[in-house]
């Protein structure tokens, strides 16, 4: 093929078995989320399993498929670029998701309690909540018999101040994976990938050891309030895109010990590395916005 050929792939089953796969997630994840609210048995954990096992099938047999199309010479530079831009895109939407439930977050802190507690022209002291007093983390609820508040929160100076150690520590990692890439040292590039694998699936650990912490002894929970509501969508959503990014990180790895990438050819790991630093960004601000402030 010619480097000033445009690749086009033949026609593929992926992107409609993708689009079920979101399809089912979002629709189990309504019927979970409504069956707990009203304290009933559900058929949404199944279809949202079903949308996740789809998904994960995708997504190995999508890039398996991008791996054996790259190692047969298939690609070129217009494909290349292609691929950054994408990759881009993917990040920029990302961020978005991230930035709406960061607002929601400062919607509910500086807006809606401080409204509830009589603050400001649209203030309603006690019209909506009575007794109500506007504090935050807030830690009751208006019916406290059907969902109880949590007895407390979680202690920022532990856990997640170790996890955002072990983030930083393994967004510096990843960095000196890819500059030992770049200049073709692959033992090093080796250590490198494997000591960031290492340090993700003990973040990934202690995470969820938080959340044990979080609903066993605090109380914390999805149903504990606005608080834990946003707590848990919030670092959940981030706990699952570590997840992912291990994955990714681990296949590169695999890619690695295979001799795939070269100090000038290496775009897939090179992705996966923007990814991971926008996952260790992304938990800053959580430690910031969440645990501390």
């Amino acid at each position: 093929m010619s480097n000033s050929t445009y690749y086009v792939p033949d026609q593929s089953k992926w992107p409609i078995l993708a689009s079920i796969a979101l399809g089912l997630m979002a629709y189990g994840a309504a019927m979970t989320f409504n069956a707990m609210t009203a304290d009933r048995e559900s058929t949404g954990p199944f279809v949202l399993g079903g949308g996740f096992l789809i998904l994960f099938y995708v997504i190995f047999g999508w890039f398996g498929q991008q791996i054996e199309e790259e190692a047969q010479g298939l690609h070129n530079a217009q494909l290349d670029g292609s691929y950054r831009q994408g990759m881009l895109w993917f990040i920029f939407s990302e961020v978005m998701f991230f930035a709406a439930f960061f607002g929601a977050l400062f919607y509910v802190r500086v807006l809606s309690v401080p409204w509830i507690g009589g603050e400001g022209a649209k203030g309603v002291t006690n019209m909506l909540w009575d007794g109500f007093e506007a504090t935050w983390p807030l830690l009751v609820t208006p019916d406290m018999k059907q969902f109880p508040g949590a007895k407390g929160v979680i202690d920022p100076w532990h856990l997640p101040l170790l996890n955002t150690a072990l983030l930083i520590t393994s967004s510096v990692t990843v960095t000196f994976a890819h500059h030992a890439l770049k200049d073709n040292k692959r033992k090093a590039l080796e250590f490198w990938m494997a000591l960031t694998i290492i340090l993700a699936a003990v973040f990934l650990y202690f995470q969820a050891t938080e959340y044990h912490e979080a609903y066993a002894e605090l109380g914390l929970t999805l149903e504990s309030g606005i608080y834990g509501a946003t707590f848990f969508m919030l670092t959940g959503f981030h706990g699952f895109h570590v997840l992912l990014g291990t994955v990714m990180l681990f296949t590169m790895l695999i890619r690695c010990f295979d001799g795939h990438f070269t100090p000038g050819n290496h775009f897939a790991f090179e992705a996966v590395c923007w990814y991971w630093h926008f996952v260790d960004v992304v938990w800053v601000g959580l430690f910031l916005f969440v645990y501390i402030l």
